[in-house]
């Protein structure tokens, strides 16, 4: 049920593997198992994505597809939900990463709010004034807890994820199959 619906809204393989940007991996995106939507895959999939967005703030789509296509998990699902983090969502998963982090280490920078943080981690982005070395002492300045902050939410959330779907999932094939029963029995 879950695996149909799914499908109405997923891209046919043939027509994203003749896209003129992708054309180069050929007949590696039209594998079966890249497109399935199964328990098994739709879980992965999502998983990877969110693992990859929540972790990786710039080209998470292509190493997600990379590394679906390496585990076999659905494709699509695992470009989509790297969009956990975007423009709307960015500051405040990356300020309850640096928190986290902060919490974890027990660093306790007190100073820092979210503006702070969400300054610093623009500036890291986009490597302004002051080079390399200013770069490095601005990762300095929130480095360490937010990256063990990032490590830890994308791990538990990508794991949550795959979980929830695969019990989720389950649940669904048991209320089928539970009215299916009542229909088989009913008079």
């Amino acid at each position: 049920m879950f695996g149909k619906a799914l499908k109405k809204y997923l891209p046919a393989p043939d027509k994203v593997s003749q896209h003129k940007m992708l054309r180069w991996m050929g007949p590696t995106l039209t594998r079966p198992s890249l497109w399935q939507a199964n328990r098994r895959s739709i879980a992965l999939g999502l998983s990877i994505g969110v693992f990859m967005g929540l972790i990786i703030p710039l080209a998470q789509i292509p190493l997600a597809a990379v590394v679906a296509i390496f585990l076999r998990a659905n494709l699509p699902v695992a470009v989509a939900s790297t969009l956990v983090t975007n423009p709307f969502t960015f500051a405040p998963v990356y300020f309850l990463a640096y928190k986290l982090g902060d919490f974890i280490l027990n660093v306790g920078n007190p100073a820092m709010t979210e503006e702070m943080i969400d300054s610093q981690v623009a500036q890291v982005t986009q490597l302004t004034d002051g080079g390399a070395l200013g770069l490095f002492e601005r990762i300095g300045d929130i480095g360490a807890p937010l990256f063990t902050g990032l490590f830890i939410l994308a791990s538990s959330t990508a794991v949550l994820m795959y979980f929830t779907v695969n019990i989720l999932w389950r649940l669904g094939v048991l209320l089928r199959h539970r009215k299916r029963r009542q229909r088989q029995t009913a008079p």
